[in-house]
């Protein structure tokens, strides 16, 4: 009986496994067959053609989500870490700490789109103009709450023991923390890191109302730009086939690209080197 039983829970743990893997495969499958058949030398080097042409490209709409996501991730990472430090190290039990926490979750529950009219209301209306700048603004926020929670979890997970030997050789409690338990954690945080990263890369609702999006070449943080997500949804909604087939290429594009992004850091991480290892 016992034999059965554990054959039994392993297999409805594969199945899972299956239903979980299996509709990201099958995207991505379904992505493959519809948008390689555009993929070439011109969709990576040139800009869109005009409506009604056929041929072109997104090279504009690649550089521009580059743009766009560094600047979120030096908005957002930066202090979505300090937050889970400061929740996991110098706030336990705090009023402040259980308010930045409560924040952190509803935030993470906010519809997209939202954050974009909030990034509109601070950035776009008093500067007067939309700009990849405010784009990376919307899409920094976005990514606090959730680097904020993974790093406190992370964090949380060194053991006090650490700490204390850390603080036993006479190292300052901040020195302790940055070079030690947040090495100790780096791994994790960097897998919270890359979740935020892949969660905003694709996301449009707020780049429509701050970056508004531009069919020409533009990497000025002043001016409107484009980036991936626009452009598939631009292509989407338009009446050609082929501007459907270029959505589509770019879909696959974009899923290529966030794939080998946190694949890329995953190895890093794995390697040892951003955990200090020689």
């Amino acid at each position: 009986m016992r034999t059965a039983t554990d054959h039994a829970a392993t297999a409805l743990a594969i199945l899972a496994t299956i239903l979980v893997v299996a509709p990201l495969i099958a995207i991505f499958f379904y992505l493959v067959y519809k948008g390689a058949s555009s993929l070439n030398l011109a969709f990576f080097t040139q800009i869109p053609k005009p409506e009604g042409e056929v041929g072109g490209g997104m090279a504009n709409a690649i550089i521009g989500s580059a743009v766009i996501l560094a600047i979120a991730s030096v908005i957002g990472i930066p202090i979505g870490i300090g937050g889970g430090i400061y929740l996991a190290e110098y706030g336990r039990g705090t009023k402040l700490a259980n308010a930045v926490r409560f924040t952190a979750d509803v935030l993470n529950g906010v519809p997209s789109i939202v954050m974009g009219i909030a990034a509109y209301a601070l950035v776009v209306v008093p500067m007067h103009h939309f700009s990849a700048f405010a784009g990376g603004v919307a899409l920094g926020i976005m990514m606090i709450p959730t680097v904020t929670r993974s790093t406190e979890e992370m964090l949380l997970m060194v053991p006090h023991a650490v700490r204390e030997a850390a603080l036993g050789l006479g190292v300052p409690s901040w020195r302790s923390v940055l070079a030690i338990t947040l090495k100790t954690a780096s791994p994790g945080v960097v897998t919270g890191c890359m979740l935020a990263f892949a969660r905003v890369a694709g996301e449009t609702a707020p780049l429509l109302f701050t970056a508004l999006g531009n069919q020409f070449w533009s990497v000025s943080l002043n001016r409107e730009i484009a980036a991936l997500p626009l452009q598939i949804y631009i292509y989407a909604i338009s009446p050609y086939d082929d501007q459907h087939r270029l959505a589509w290429a770019a879909s696959l594009v974009l899923i290529v690209l966030i794939v080998l992004s946190v694949a890329l850091v995953r190895y890093v991480a794995g390697r040892g080197v951003l955990k200090g290892a020689s």
